[in-house]
């Protein structure tokens, strides 16, 4: 089981269904996660609330751009309102550029799991 953090509109967009693909830097920690693992989610700041995913699917990109322009829009909890720029900007307020080049992207396909105690 793996555990991540998320601010708080994203961790709710999952609880209620809304979004189904976590994109994250493709970095050491998530080449371990795979296909059929969970992951908790543990709300920020202080990571009391937490939910439990099912990792159903692994889109792996060189970029955040390449990503969300393959994959639906509301997948990623994201207004069909929203351009491709707005969604990369999204991004770059948690991963510069640079750690996009080192480590590639990646979209975790997920779906709620029931919280195991």
């Amino acid at each position: 089981m793996h555990e991540m953090s998320l601010n708080p509109e994203p961790f709710n967009e999952i609880k209620e269904g809304r979004k189904t693909i976590e994109v994250r830097i493709y970095d050491e920690k998530r080449r371990n996660v795979k296909i059929g693992d969970e992951i908790v989610f543990g709300r920020l700041p202080d990571r009391t609330e937490k939910i439990v995913v099912k990792v159903v699917g692994l889109s792996v990109f060189g970029s955040f751009r390449d990503l969300f322009s393959s994959l639906e829009k509301s997948k990623f909890g994201h207004s069909e309102s929203l351009t491709l720029d707005e969604q990369v900007a999204l991004q770059r307020e948690h991963y510069s550029e640079e750690e996009e080049r080192q480590n590639l992207v990646v979209g975790i396909h997920i779906r709620l799991a029931p919280l195991q105690q």
